[in-house]
Formats: structure tokens, sequence, C-alpha cells
């Protein structure tokens, strides 16, 4: 029996030649990332049990995200906690606030990251460097902290779920909405530890900024992670970065792995796609219901990069975010931030009335810079739409596209991007 490419990967790393599902293994890590949130508590494990060390300074990636600039006196705590250790122990990899942004977009464009390599961190969105065609997945604080002494972690072999998407995408809808679509069919439990695997021409077309908005949701169907099989598209993106085909691994999984369920996808008949409170699996065709917002976020580590910010743009162009909606628009890096405003992004959300802000993880799990109030309603393109998510427990999160989020923003409700394809009178679409 062949094996997929999750399969390969964790049996590379183990020692093995071949394993099943089911099966324990100790895996060496290539890479630990960490932020200034989950690290500090595997830090204090080891510290109470004189193990503090770190396995290879070099192969640890530090950035703070979650709540910085620090918005008090805790987070200020945590954020000091991080960088003192790293300058401790002489972490390699150290993208500072001014210097990173969320971790997750930070590290997929730094080129460290490559095919066939493990990477774990306390964080469960670490499953979107899958993309890469490598096995990422998100740990507890004492797996990390595990990780961080030993360089190894435990792992169960996953089984996997193939997706196969096929198909040209009708204009307006996105990667995004092929996710959602996929978690309503499936269940926010459907992958349950399992791996996501997307095959199929749709993939083959998608660009790399699809690809990691497609694995970066795998944990919200209850994935262990998603993987995309290293192509062309993947060569050129790592060569664009600094690395050259050769100096990593590529796996494939083998025409007779075993699949636990196959999901097939049309994606011509896949529609915008909103996600309805309080669950990423409750997904409902935009525009479907007539339901007024009072926030619009566009950011996170799903979706907040520089094709996100475009889309945006070409929507609000010569457009007014309406009266009683407060917007903000996140890029996920500084780097995205500095792109987009060379591109005059900047100044389209500006004049559409759109707040922008520090790249972080802040709104997207209310720890600040956005924080939802009691009964707000929010259309995000974030993650998750939990109970409590972003803010007070009684508001309510509809996740969707960017373009989705921009739409509904300038409409004062939840709204069809498709109806705001056409540049607003008098203007031209963005580039």
């Amino acid at each position: 029996m062949g094996m997929t490419i999750a399969e390969k990967i964790l049996a590379a790393h183990s020692g093995h030649d071949h394993v099943v599902p089911g099966q324990l293994i100790e895996c060496a890590t290539d890479w630990v990332l960490c932020h200034e949130i989950t690290t500090p508590a595997a830090l204090r494990m080891l510290e109470e049990r004189g193990m503090d060390k770190v396995f290879d300074p070099s192969r640890i990636v530090a950035v703070p995200d979650h709540s910085v600039p620090a918005m008090n006196i805790k987070a200020a705590k945590m954020y000091q906690k991080l960088k003192s250790w790293v300058q401790e122990k002489g972490v390699k990899h150290f993208f500072d606030v001014g210097r990173g942004g969320i971790a997750h977009v930070v590290l997929e464009n730094t080129g460290l990251v490559n095919p066939g390599q493990t990477l774990v961190s306390g964080d469960s969105h670490t499953c979107n460097a899958g993309a890469l065609g490598m096995f990422a997945t998100g740990v507890g604080s004492t797996d990390l902290a595990g990780a961080i002494y030993a360089g190894k972690v435990w792992f169960k072999i996953p089984e996997t779920m193939l997706i196969r998407v096929t198909g040209e995408m009708q204009p307006g809808v996105t990667p995004k909405d092929i996710v959602l679509e996929v978690i309503k069919r499936i269940g926010a439990d459907g992958a349950n530890y399992m791996v996501m695997e997307w095959v199929g021409d749709t993939i083959d077309r998608m660009d790399m900024e699809g690809r990691f908005t497609l694995t970066n949701m795998a944990i919200e169907a209850g994935g262990k992670t998603g993987i995309v099989g290293v192509d062309d598209t993947t060569r050129q993106y790592l060569r664009d970065r600094g690395v050259e085909p050769g100096s990593y691994t590529e796996y494939a999984s083998d025409p007779d792995a075993k699949y636990k369920v196959v999901v097939e996808i049309d994606a011509a008949a896949v529609e915008p796609t909103v996600a309805y409170p309080h669950i990423p699996s409750n997904g409902r065709v935009a525009g479907s219901d007539r339901i007024a917002v009072t926030h619009a976020y566009v950011g996170s580590c799903t979706n907040g990069r520089i094709g996100d910010l475009r889309d945006v743009a070409r929507i609000l162009k010569g457009r007014k975010v309406a009266d009683g909606v407060q917007m903000i628009v996140v890029p996920a890096t500084q780097a995205i931030w500095k792109q987009a405003a060379q591109e005059g992004l900047m100044e389209i959300f500006v004049d559409a009335g759109a707040s922008v802000s520090y790249p972080s993880c802040g709104a997207c799990l209310g720890m600040h810079s956005g924080v939802l109030g009691p009964d707000d309603v929010c259309i995000s393109s974030s993650n998750r739409n939990f109970v409590g998510r972003m803010g007070d427990p009684s508001a309510q999160i509809y996740l969707a596209s960017p373009a989705t989020v921009a739409a509904s923003a300038v409409a004062g409700f939840i709204s069809d991007p498709r109806e705001y394809n056409a540049p607003a009178p008098g203007t031209e679409a963005a580039d």
C-alpha cells in the first residue's frame, strides 16, 4: 500500500520506511514557530523542570503578533518574556514589532520553511504552511515545550481526506468561498484529526495566496493540517524567495495511497459563501438574507494578503463604507502594508471611510484594535465565528471572503460581491 504526502513526510522524520494511520511516532521537527501568547507558558514548564534550553536556535522562528503593540501591562509582559528569551538563547530568526506582522504570513514569505519539512507551533493555524508541501500543525504548550527543548514531538499518524476541486471558479468567487463550501459540506468536525489534501485542476491554477487560505482553515474542520503538493507554482514562489529546487525534498502521494474519504467539489457551482454564527460550517450563499452589519473586518492569517487587499480596493474604489458601519483593514505583515501603500490601496481604503491598522492578530481573536461590543454584527474575513471570538458573547460574527466583506461594508448589510464586479461610476478598478 502506498503512502500520502503527509505519511511520507512523517515517515522520513521518524526513521521509518513506511507508516500507517494510527501509528504512534516520535517525529523530528525542522522548525518551531513561537509567538508571545503560548510560548511563555511552554518556557515556564521548561524553567520549572531545569530544562531551560533550545534544541537549535537557528530552527526557531519567533514572531510577536497576537497582542502587539501591547494594549496593556499584561500584554507588555508577555512580549517582554518572548523577546528576552530570544535574546538570551540566541534565537536567530526574530521578527520583532515593526519588522514582522502575523506570524503565519511572515513565515510563509521568509523562504525558511520548505517542502518536505515539519513545523510545529502553539497556534492552531500553523497548518497554513501546508500549502508549501510540508507537514505543519499546531500543538499545545506542553508539546511546544518538548519541541523547543528536544526538537521532537509525538504524533499519531493521521488519516487523510482527499479534496478534489475541479472547474473554473465564477467571477467574484475566491478560495475562501471554496474552503467555506467544503467545511459546510463535511461539518466542523468532518476532518477530525485528518490531513486535508487538496488536488484538482482548480488547485493547479490557484496562486499560493489562495492555497494558503485553503490550508489555513483545515483546523476549522477539525483537521490536523492541510497540504498541497509541490508543483511549478510552489517552486516559483520559493525561487522568488531565494530557494532553488533541489535544496528541498518534494513528496507526492502514491497512486495507491489510501484515503479515509474523498470529497469532490465543482468549483463552477460554488457561490460567494458566508458562514453564519456561531460555527464555520454554517455556510450560506452571500446575500441570501439582508442582515445589517455594524462592523466589517478584513485581515487575519487567512485573508490579509496583498491579493485580498486588492480585492477589497476594487470594490471600495469610488465608493463609501455605509453610515453606521465601522470597517477595519489589517494588512497581514509590514511588507504587505508597504506594498499596499505603494499600490495606492491605502488611499482607497481611507477615502472610502475604512480604518487601516497595524499588522497583528488583535481583532481576529478579540484582544484589541477592533474588539466587538454587545450585539455588534461583524462580517469578517477571518477564520472563526465562535461565541465571544471577537469580543462580547452577544456579538454576531459572519465569515466571508474579503470581497464579500467589502461589498457588505458598502451596502451596510451582507451582500453578494458579484453585484460590485463593475467599478463605481467614474472610476477604474484598482490594479
